[in-house]
């Protein structure tokens, strides 16, 4: 189990939705629904604007050691079960606001004290499992010009997951829920371990983290099967992206040329990748991906890349409980286990704002239960640093208009990372 074996049932489905849910029933290989084919894109990406170009490397810079910070509501406002929050640009040219994603199915636009619903998909997400609902939203990075926003959502009957592109309304800060392109679906076969953090790189594809599938063990074995979507993180490209062609396959995708392999794959061997962020300096991806019952890790995905499950939980054993072969598997930057009241990672990002010296280009991340929040210099990893406390249920990370960070908790304020 995922929490401790103590927990009565009950309990356990009320924690929040980086932890293990009461499970579903069904079967699924992870198989998508659409497209029906699969089309290799060819032709060389272009930057898109505001995007880094970096390759992926992991330095940028000495980087110092990180050290505490404080945390400052943003509002006074208590949000239910936020899920995702990010700039949102304003249609007039005004400073810009920001969107936040409910888990029940609703985002909003905030501005200032001015909270206002601009997509409700409560009529279509399904919300029966404790780690199902909206999960995420990302801008296209040519939102500007093209206005498209990107949604990953659980739907039923049956239970799958849903990767939707939308647009915004040419007036108004409204998303236009009429506009509804699937570019991805496939069937879950429990209620858990949905993942789906949507990230676009430097190179302008859509990085999307996926869980195993969901139960506990990982009983299907999709954490190491290169045939199905599920446990992975995929990258497409969705440029241009349409009814007939949903997504294409980029060319230099690792397992493109593999025989029975899903050519989507990015990389592989994740149990439950909850949050990912591409650090805007080096261009490194790095991921918060939750273990099964006794650690926690962080890792920098890379192109090909096995990160273990379920041969490994984190940085131990897993399948075997001792002696696992752990040859051509990528090791976690960092990991942690359960003690201390710590149970659920919440990755978060690099941080490569202005305000916060104390924690220049550290790698912060959390702890749901544990309410604690670390931080690592993401140049030269070494041993991670608490920078704060007492950030109980914690879901997400989110940078506002100015590059800073702030920390979604279920029940509470958004909180931006402060000098002390």
């Amino acid at each position: 189990m995922r929490v401790p074996r103590l927990l009565p049932l009950v309990l356990l489905c009320a924690l929040p939705l980086t932890l293990v849910a009461c499970s579903g029933r069904g079967t699924s290989n992870g198989t998508p629904t659409a497209p029906s084919t699969t089309t290799v894109a060819t032709s060389t990406p272009s930057d898109p604007p505001s995007v880094p170009t970096a390759t992926g490397s992991s330095a940028a810079g000495p980087g110092a050691q990180p050290r505490p910070v404080s945390l400052v509501p943003t509002s006074s406002r208590n949000w239910a079960r936020p899920t995702e929050m990010g700039v949102y640009p304003s249609p007039t040219g005004a400073a810009p606001g920001i969107f936040v994603a409910e888990q029940d199915g609703t985002v909003y636009h905030v501005s200032g004290d001015q909270v206002t619903p601009i997509l409700d998909l409560t009529d279509r997400v399904l919300r029966s499992g404790n780690e199902e609902g909206l999960l995420s939203v990302a801008l296209d990075p040519w939102f500007a010009t093209n206005r498209y926003v990107w949604v990953y959502y659980s739907a039923g009957n049956p239970r799958r997951s849903v990767l939707a592109r939308f647009t915004r309304n040419a007036a108004g800060g409204a998303i236009d829920k009429a506009s509804q392109l699937i570019v991805l679906e496939f069937a879950q076969p429990f209620a858990n371990h949905n993942g789906g953090a949507i990230r676009f790189g430097p190179d302008g594809m859509l990085y999307l983290g996926l869980g195993d599938g969901g139960s506990a063990g990982d009983p299907q074995g999709n954490g190491q099967n290169l045939r199905v979507l599920l446990g992975k993180i995929i990258r497409i490209d969705v440029r241009n992206a349409s009814k007939e062609q949903p997504y294409s396959v980029p060319s230099d995708n690792p397992f493109v040329s593999r025989q029975g392999a899903r050519p989507e794959i990015w990389a592989y061997g994740m149990r439950n990748p909850w949050r990912m962020a591409f650090d805007a300096a080096t261009g490194a991806l790095w991921v918060g991906d939750v273990g099964q019952g006794a650690v926690e890790d962080i890792d920098i995905a890379t192109r090909g890349g096995n990160f273990g499950w379920s041969i490994t939980e984190g940085d131990r054993c897993y399948k075997p409980s001792s002696n696992c072969d752990r040859t051509g598997l990528v090791a976690p930057v960092t990991a942690y286990g359960h003690d201390g009241g710590r149970c659920s990672v919440v990755g978060g990002m690099v941080y490569r704002g202005s305000k916060v010296p104390e924690i220049a280009g550290s790698y912060v991340y959390g702890d749901t239960c544990s309410g604690e929040l670390w931080a690592i210099n993401a140049a030269s990893p070494q041993t991670p640093v608490l920078i704060a406390s007492g950030v109980k249920n914690m879901t997400s990370f989110g940078l506002d208009a100015e590059g800073e960070i702030t920390v979604l908790s279920f029940g509470q304020p958004i909180r931006r990372l402060a000098s002390k």
